[in-house]
């Protein structure tokens, strides 16, 4: 009986996914990778950037401005890697909600919600899974598998392109023009990656979503928010749903670390916060929870001297969720109060109910793996391989 050493066997070279990778990233690669001219990396980086980020290519084959020989080589060391949909719901509302794999065992929600923003908003995830455990969120039920790469995040936005048959990618006319990270994880628990997906994705050559056009929405990672405003320019908005600790620490028990004196001294710095920049406090609506009337004075008194627009979330149940939403009564009585203020606080119409695909309810199944049992699993498929 032959004994394949697989330990010892010569193990061929990765392909490179370039989704993902800023402009100089790309141009090192190609130069290290391909051996292109230093003096034509830069040209042959933005012919790659467009097809990809403009037209949406898939291959490598289908970038005819690039010579065939190299076109080759591009294909031997690099791929072009976006998720794969899994499962694609369709609201009565228009409401898209994408179950989207990037591997074995390793999925997540995005949604694409019409008539937000300019024309529409792409919901992104930026972790399988999540770490917070917000009581009032379905995704904080399931523990945290890995976080994203920039390549995944910004795959989310060419996968939801895809169905939305949006290339090449226009500024005029065009059905995605939003992107929130409001999906699973928390998007300063990853903040390296979601820098990257930013980058990339408002990048004027190739998706161009504005960065006043992306928001990015934590829940109180007080030590990031500064590098997130000076490193990405991007929108904020906070995850408030408490005007006090007691309260919020069981909402979102990340308070008891960054309490809420904290989290708005942080907010009153944040990089470029200004009227024309106002930052976004999201406040969801739990019956008998925080939507008395003295909340909504409480929730005023907090946000004085911050350039801010208030977001009150009807709460959208998921099963086993231990709340209830407040009647429409009480937000309107709560938003009034709100209003009167001088705050704009529009009440979040929900979308997506009825495809579970409304804020706070995406999760996935997947599971975090063992080590151990992740390198069982490679070692039995390249034995598998090797035998065919």
């Amino acid at each position: 009986m032959t004994t394949l050493d697989l330990a010892g066997a010569k193990q061929t070279p990765k392909k490179l996914n370039v989704v993902g990778r800023r402009p100089d990233e790309l141009q090192l690669a190609l130069i290290e990778r391909c051996d292109v001219d230093p003096r034509n990396a830069r040209m042959r980086a933005s012919q790659i950037w467009r097809w990809i980020y403009n037209f949406g290519a898939t291959e490598f084959e289908a970038m005819t401005d690039i010579g065939k020989e190299l076109r080759s080589r591009l294909d031997e060391e690099f791929a072009i890697i976006r998720p794969t949909i899994i499962d694609r719901q369709v609201s009565r509302d228009g409401t898209r909600k994408y179950l989207l794999g990037f591997g074995p065992g390793i999925e997540v929600e995005s949604v694409y919600i019409p008539d937000v923003g300019r024309a529409g908003a792409l919901c992104v995830s930026s972790q399988v899974g999540c770490t917070l455990t917000c009581t009032f969120c379905h995704t904080g039920t399931q523990k945290l598998v890995r976080n994203l790469t920039a390549g995944e995040i910004v795959g989310q936005a060419l996968a939801a392109k895809d169905d939305l048959g949006e290339w090449p990618s226009g500024k005029d006319n065009r059905s995605l023009s939003n992107i929130v990270f409001m999906g699973m994880g928390e998007p300063l628990f990853n903040l390296d990656s979601v820098r990257d997906a930013i980058d990339v994705l408002s990048d004027g050559d190739g998706v161009s979503i504005s960065r006043r056009r992306t928001t990015v929405s934590t829940s109180g990672v007080v030590p990031e928010m500064t590098r997130l405003g000076n490193e990405t320019n991007a929108m904020l908005a906070i995850s408030l749903h408490a005007t006090h600790d007691e309260l919020r620490d069981v909402l979102v028990p990340i308070n008891r670390k960054y309490p809420i004196a904290e989290l708005l001294d942080a907010c009153r710095t944040y990089p470029g916060v200004g009227n024309a920049r106002r930052i976004t406090f999201e406040y969801v609506m739990l019956k008998g929870v925080n939507d008395s009337d003295a909340e909504a004075r409480d929730l005023v008194r907090l946000l004085k001297n911050i350039p801010a627009k208030i977001n009150l979330i009807p709460f959208n149940p998921w099963p086993g969720a231990p709340y209830e939403c407040s009647t429409w009564e009480r937000i309107e009585a709560f938003a009034e109060i709100v209003n009167r203020a001088g705050y704009a606080s529009p009440i979040r119409t929900p979308r997506g109910r009825d495809i579970s695909a409304a804020c706070g309810q995406l999760r996935s199944d997947s599971v975090k793996e063992r080590a151990s049992d992740r390198r069982k699993r490679e070692l039995a498929a390249a034995a598998a391989d090797a035998g065919r």
